[in-house]
């Protein structure tokens, strides 16, 4: 779920899933977040005669911490599966597990457009907002630079690649009306290697309420090991404000190899925020003025019930007065 915010705290969840990009936005301070889902491995490569078959779980834990635009973060994705070779004298099983990819990373949000501009920001879930903006097409940049980790002979790594490698990510993020997110990741991973690879990542989100979104999204891969196209559909359930849902289906259109895999998420928070003193002085507390809103909704609500019952309980009192 991608929220917009004049700081890096929202009401609810950010999390970066669906999906596979990063936002550009963090979790905001004192928040602790943790993000993971586990899915099936089914890949044929049609020229080299193997099939795999098995399952993973691709993580993060995210914290926020010192300044709003500042996170931290731990990334992964564990498979085991087996690779069952087609031979001219048979077929010969191998096992496989390890770490596909562990990084720990430093995230800071370089540019947001509406930092400064909150009366301009779009409300992306209204089909009524304010319409088109050219600030709209500014996006909010962020930087991760992180360091990858290798073990020695990882199946899933090429040869000789082991050991710490930097990797740099750019991410955008467009937050347009009617419930339109845009994000953008450019990735140079494994830099320094003699594989060192290069990806694109483009998302495309649309909440249909403030509970449910739908997503596509397409990734490009690219390196003298692997190269590929993938994509992936799916949506989000926001259980509560701490607690998320998701579900995608990944696939490419090639079969060297072929590549299909169903994937579920879970994205929770550990809410320690607290904004500056000087904001809860001034009534401004992002959870407070939520809670506000809420009770201020229900009074309102009970007013004007209360409104109706006194206007036809004087009316009938008026009734009786006269038959009198």
């Amino acid at each position: 779920m991608f929220q917009i915010t004049n700081a890096q705290y929202t009401e609810v969840i950010n999390s970066n899933r669906p999906g596979v990009s990063r936002s550009a936005f963090s979790v905001g301070t004192g928040v602790v977040q943790l993000e993971a889902g586990p899915y099936t491995v089914k890949e044929e490569h049609s020229l080299l005669k193997y099939a795999d078959s098995g399952f993973g779980v691709d993580f993060a834990a995210r914290y926020g911490f010192l300044f709003p635009q500042l996170e931290v973060n731990i990334e992964g994705i564990y498979q085991n599966d087996k690779r069952l070779f087609t031979t001219s004298i048979g077929e010969i099983e191998s096992k496989r597990s390890n770490f596909r990819n562990l990084a720990v990373g430093i995230k800071y949000l370089v540019y947001d457009p509406y930092k400064n501009a909150e009366e301009e920001k779009p409300n992306i879930y209204s089909a009524r907002s304010k319409g088109f903006s050219f600030k709209d097409l500014l996006p909010a940049v962020s930087v991760t630079v992180a360091g990858v980790y290798d073990t020695p002979d990882n199946p899933y790594t090429a040869p000789g690649v082991e050991g710490f490698s930097p990797k740099v990510i750019l991410a955008t993020q467009n937050n347009f009306a009617s419930g339109f997110v845009f994000v953008i990741n450019l990735i140079k991973d494994r830099i320094g290697t003699d594989f060192s690879d290069f990806q694109y990542i483009l998302t495309l989100t649309k909440a249909l309420n403030q509970k449910l979104v739908l997503f596509g999204e397409a990734q490009g891969i690219k390196s003298d090991f692997y190269a590929d196209n993938l994509f992936r559909f799916g949506g989000a359930y926001l259980w509560s404000e701490d607690f998320q849902l998701d579900t995608a289906l990944t696939f490419n259109t090639k079969d060297t190899p072929s590549v299909f895999s169903i994937n579920l998420g879970v994205s929770y928070r550990f809410d320690f925020h607290k904004d500056p003193e000087e904001d809860i002085d001034n009534n401004n507390d992002a959870k407070e003025e939520g809670k506000r809103r809420k009770r201020a909704k229900g009074k309102g609500k009970k007013d004007k019930d209360g409104g109706e019952t006194k206007k036809r309980k004087k009316e009938s009192q008026d009734v009786d007065f006269d038959d009198n």
